[in-house]
């Protein structure tokens, strides 16, 4: 996706989408110091040109039973195309996975798991990721104390 020009009014209305997804097109349109015709066309421009891509609530993890978030680094055997593309397929599909990330430097990939206790969270390192195509190598950090999480974009 090439960058999208932005200008003020946008980064205003995305500031305030970011701090609250179920604003009003009035209550946007109020912060924006636009009326609500012109505001509700911009906010369907940003989300046609892919810059707002959903909207959601913020869960707590641990009120709905995920009380151990991990990273697990891994390594692949072999680095082929093939390879590469059933590894992320079967990643895409795992919903315990939040996020994961092709890296640079010593691990391939990196994802952030969650599991309802450390028993589960073995279960699935040791049963499913070990299995996954092409794993070599897998190491495992516990989050201790989670300081900051946002999904809010600086603009």
């Amino acid at each position: 996706m090439s960058k999208i020009n932005l200008d003020a009014v946008d980064r205003e209305l995305l500031q305030q989408l970011q701090r609250n997804g179920r604003a009003t097109v009035g209550e946007l349109a109020e912060a924006v110091s636009l009326s609500t015709s012109p505001c509700w066309r911009r906010v369907r421009q940003l989300e046609s040109d892919g810059v707002i891509e959903g909207y959601h609530a913020h869960l707590n993890r641990e009120a709905v039973g995920y009380g151990v978030l991990g990273f697990v680094h891994l390594t692949l055997q072999e680095h082929t195309p093939a390879t590469m593309a059933a590894f992320e397929r079967e990643i895409a599909a795992a919903p315990q996975v939040l996020a994961c990330h092709n890296l640079s430097g010593r691990f391939d990939y990196q994802l952030e798991v969650l599991a309802p206790d450390l028993q589960a969270f073995s279960d699935y390192v040791r049963s499913t990721l070990r299995s996954l195509p092409g794993v070599r190598e897998i190491s495992t950090n516990f989050v201790l104390k989670e300081i900051k999480r946002t999904h809010v974009l600086p603009l």
